[in-house]
């Protein structure tokens, strides 16, 4: 395999930044482009859910790296142009502005766009939360507020509901799970987070459906429920889930299912095209499966394995999928899969006293560990998933 001339990086957020980092750290000394749809230098996500949205952080301190880091890249950056078309075929990608450009690879790292309510669009008073745009905007609205409803049980939706209660609103967090983020912690410590929010004033309307909005002269007043009942609203947050950046790859000639479906070296369906982070869909040997990960630990190990598999390393990427949660008091790791229907024992620690690790199985077989506030415990539990896994993959460490 050869070694490509010019490397073109679709996405200047983590994973696309990682991607570029990873291949000079390798020894690239190619022509390098980052392409990105915002404005802004790279930037963390993570932090506007929290930190951002709280006024904790000024929005400079998300910058993932300096200027000078940034120019030591010797790359070219190319913001606030997001991409429209890719002719798969030729590795040649257009943007909204006109700007084109052909590369020997070609990079995908266009992450995900939350997903909208149905009928919410040019409400004012409704907001999702994906940019640092979005985060002040959402801020302004909540320190005015004198209730806010959040639509959503997830991760973001969670994160959301406690920051804002911390701002001062009343706060009401709906979801159709029977437990607060069942889906990633399980029903067990799903409902002890639940009563965490509860304690802190959270008022929690789980196992409820919405469904739709109410307004008055073009502002959302409230959330309608299943059953009838309005929940008044003077700012409500939409948190149901997110969308991969695919739509402007119609056409290009890759294969899109959920995201861009690539091999177990995160190889899309043509040649010399590759995707990383939120938006790749990649065959993990190890579970035997499609995956796409939403978090920021998978952006920078997956960008290692693909830089690497640009200069011909050939290496499967088979993570032990990670991500992590702070939520009032509570810090939450969560290393593998926590099934829902998983046998849960406390390994060390205790939920009584809100430090606790859990381990998981199902079959027997260890699937996932979380840490309550325990995280140098729960790095080292972590080992039993390493130890449980095909002894043959090259598990990232």
């Amino acid at each position: 395999m050869s070694i490509p001339e010019s490397v073109l990086v679709v996405g200047a957020s983590a994973a696309g930044l990682a991607t570029a980092e990873s291949l000079r750290r390798k020894g690239y000394r190619g022509a390098l482009t980052l392409l990105g749809a915002e404005r802004h230098l790279p930037y963390d996500r993570p932090p506007l859910s929290k930190q951002v949205l709280s006024g904790a952080w000024d929005p400079e301190q998300t910058q993932l790296r300096g200027r000078e880091v940034l120019d030591a890249l010797d790359a070219e950056f190319v913001l606030g142009d997001p991409a429209v078309a890719l002719d798969a075929a030729t590795r040649t990608v257009s943007t909204a502005s006109g700007w084109t450009r052909r590369a020997d690879a070609v990079v995908l790292a266009t992450g995900i766009r939350p997903r909208p309510f149905p009928g919410s669009e040019g409400l004012r008073g409704v907001h999702l939360l994906r940019t640092l745009e979005d985060a002040a905007a959402l801020r302004g609205e909540l320190l005015a507020a004198a209730s806010a409803v959040v639509v959503g049980d997830g991760v973001l939706g969670a994160e959301i509901a406690a920051t804002a209660r911390g701002l001062g609103a009343a706060v009401t967090l709906v979801g159709p799970q029977a437990a607060l983020m069942a889906g990633q912690l399980g029903p067990r410590v799903g409902e002890l987070l639940g009563r965490v929010h509860a304690e802190h004033g959270v008022r929690l309307r789980l196992g409820t459906a919405v469904e739709g909005l109410t307004e008055v002269q073009g502002r959302v007043s409230g959330v309608r429920l299943a059953n009838g009942e309005v929940l008044p609203a003077d700012v409500v947050v939409v948190a149901i889930g997110s969308l991969p950046v695919t739509d402007w790859l119609e056409g290009s000639g890759l294969l899109l299912d959920n995201g861009v479906v690539c091999d177990s070296r995160c190889r899309a369906s043509a040649e010399g095209v590759y995707a990383v982070g939120d938006v790749a869909r990649w065959h993990h040997q190890g579970h035997g499966a499609m995956l796409r990960l939403e978090n920021r630990t998978n952006a920078t190990e997956q960008a290692g394995v693909v830089a690497g598999n640009i200069l011909g390393e050939d290496r499967a990427y088979t993570p032990i999928p990670y991500f992590w949660t702070d939520q009032f008091s509570a810090k939450i790791q969560v290393y593998g899969m926590l099934c829902a229907d998983a046998d849960v024992e406390i390994v060390e620690g205790s939920e009584d006293d809100r430090r606790f690790v859990a381990l998981y199985r199902k079959n027997g077989r260890p699937t996932g560990v979380l840490g309550w506030n325990m995280p140098k415990q729960t790095r080292l539990h972590r080992q039993a998933l390493v130890d449980a896994a095909d002894p043959s993959l090259a598990l990232q460490r």
